[in-house]
């Protein structure tokens, strides 16, 4: 079966709490759950992980050059800074989709830029948490096609 993992990065272990006005009220854990069924459904064994630490992030990007068949990655802020992760994601050959819950166009300039778009195969921005969704059922024929 498939493998994919879908990497957070910093302050999405608050989603459901911080700022529902713009992220919603659903909790990562809500995402954890309503992608592993999903996944089920698409025939992917689906992993989850948020950490608030780039390094984390990176070492988690380097795991799944070993262990996964996709990524699906929303940086939260590294995507506006992280050349580290941009780097991490270069050396895994998989697919990759970048997930932005908000419209990340929509707000301020500095959010406008992201370094992690340069290697995403595909980018889905102010879906909400059904972005992750989406970019599960592309992955799935990616993988499928690469298969």
């Amino acid at each position: 079966m498939p493998v994919i993992h879908i990497l957070n990065g910093p302050n999405l272990n608050l989603l459901g709490e911080r700022q529902p006005e713009i992220y919603g009220r659903e909790t990562l854990d809500d995402v954890r759950e309503s992608c592993a069924a999903l996944g089920a459904r698409l025939g992917l064994d689906v992993e989850l992980f948020q950490s608030n630490h780039e390094g984390v992030i990176v070492d988690q990007i380097h795991a799944a050059r070993q262990e996964a068949d996709g990524i699906i990655i929303n940086p939260g802020a590294y995507s506006h800074t992280s050349v580290a992760i941009l780097d991490a994601l270069n050396t895994f050959e998989g697919p990759v989709i970048e997930v932005h819950i908000s419209n990340i166009h929509k707000r301020e300039d500095f959010r406008h830029h992201s370094f992690v778009s340069a290697r995403a195969d595909g980018v889905i921005c102010g879906l909400g948490t059904e972005g992750y969704s989406a970019a599960l059922r592309r992955l799935a024929q990616l993988v499928a096609a690469e298969g």
